[in-house]
C-alpha cells in the first residue's frame, strides 16, 4: 500500500512493549550480575530475560508491521524512520570505532612504548624488562602461551568474497521489488540469508581452528583478546543481520512491500551494507596488516 497522503502527522496510541523491553534487559542484566558471581539460578532469570526481549520483539514489530500495511504511516513518518536508522547505524559505527581504536592504541602505541620506543628512561626497563616490541603479541613473557595468527588469504579472503557478494545480492532485490518484479526480489532476497549463513559457518569453522589447532584464544594476549573482540562482535551483527533478512524474506514472500513504499526492506539493506563496510576494515587491518 502507497504511503498515506494525509499531510497531518500520525501519533501511535499508547503500548505495553517499551516496558516490557525494560523488564526484560533489567531481568538479563541483574541476572548476568548474579551470574558472574556465582548464583545458581542466574542462568535462568537470564533465559526468562532473554524470552521477554524476543516476546516484545515480535510483538513490536509485528504491531508497526500491521499499522504500516493498513496504511496509516504517511510521508512524516515514513521519513522519521529514516532518521531513525541513520542515527542507529551511526551508533553502531562509533561502537566499531571504539574497538578499531583499541586496536590501533595497542598495536601502534602502547606495545612499542612498553618496548621502549621513544620513552625516556626506557618504558619496558621499568615496567617490563625484556619485553620485546613486536605484533603480534600476547604480553611480556609469553603469557599467554605460543600461538599462530590466522592467514588472511584462507578462510578470512574467503569470507571477504561471500559478504561482498551478498552486498550484491541484497542490491539486485532492492532493484526487483522496485521493478515489482515479486519472484525475483524472492529469490535474491532467500540467496543473501544463504551467504550470510555461509559466512557465520566459516567464521565458527575458524573459530574452532584457533582454539584447537593454532593455540589463539581470547588468553593470548592483547592479540588474542583484540582479534575475538572485533570478529565476534561483527559476528553477532552479521548474526542480527540474517535474523533481519530472513524476516524481510517471509514479509515478502507473503506480499509486503511495493515498489513505492518499502522502507522496512530498506532499513535492513543500509543495515546489511554496514556490515559488509566493517568486514572490510576488519579484514585489511586485523588480518592484513
Amino acid at each position: 500500500m502507497s504511503l498515506n497522503a494525509d499531510p497531518t502527522y500520525y501519533v501511535p496510541h499508547g503500548t505495553k512493549w517499551p516496558i516490557i523491553g525494560s523488564i526484560g534487559m533489567c531481568t538479563m542484566l541483574v541476572s548476568a550480575a548474579l551470574w558472574m558471581n556465582g548464583s545458581g539460578t542466574a542462568s535462568w532469570t537470564f533465559l526468562a530475560g532473554i524470552l521477554i526481549l524476543v516476546y516484545m520483539l515480535f510483538g513490536w514489530f509485528g504491531e508497526v508491521i500491521r499499522e504500516s500495511e493498513s496504511g496509516k504511516y504517511n510521508a512524516q513518518v515514513d521519513g522519521s524512520f529514516r532518521l531513525g536508522m541513520a542515527w542507529f547505524i551511526f551508533s553502531e559505527v562509533m561502537f566499531f570505532a571504539c574497538f578499531f581504536g583499541a586496536l590501533f592504541y595497542t598495536r601502534a602505541l602502547a606495545v612499542p612504548w612498553l618496548g621502549g620506543a621513544g620513552a625516556e628512561g626506557s618504558t619496558n626497563e621499568v615496567l617490563w624488562q625484556g619485553f620485546v616490541s613486536h605484533w603480534p603479541t600476547n604480553g611480556p613473557g609469553e603469557v599467554g602461551g605460543d600461538f599462530q595468527t590466522i592467514p588472511a588469504f584462507g578462510i578470512p579472503f574467503l569470507n571477504t568474497l561471500i559478504l561482498l557478494s551478498s552486498g550484491v545480492t541484497i542490491t539486485l532485490a532492492h532493484h526487483a521489488l522496485k521493478a515489482a518484479n515479486r519472484t525475483g526480489l524472492v529469490i535474491w532476497l532467500a540467496a543473501t540469508v544463504a551467504l550470510g549463513s555461509v559466512f557465520l559457518y566459516y567464521q565458527v569453522y575458524e573459530y574452532q581452528e584457533a582454539y584447537q589447532h593454532l593455540g589463539l584464544t581470547l588468553g593470548s594476549g592483547i592479540y588474542g583478546s583484540t582479534f575475538f573482540m572485533l570478529t565476534g562482535f561483527h559476528g553477532m551483527h552479521v548474526t542480527l543481520g540474517a535474523i533481519m533478512l530472513t524476516v524481510i524474506l517471509f514479509r515478502s514472500m507473503k506480499g509486503h512491500f511495493k515498489p513505492e513504499h518499502h522502507f522496512g526492506f530498506e532499513a535492513v539493506a543500509w543495515y546489511w551494507h554496514f556490515v559488509d563496510v566493517v568486514w572490510l576494515g576488519l579484514f585489511i587491518f586485523v588480518y592484513v596488516l
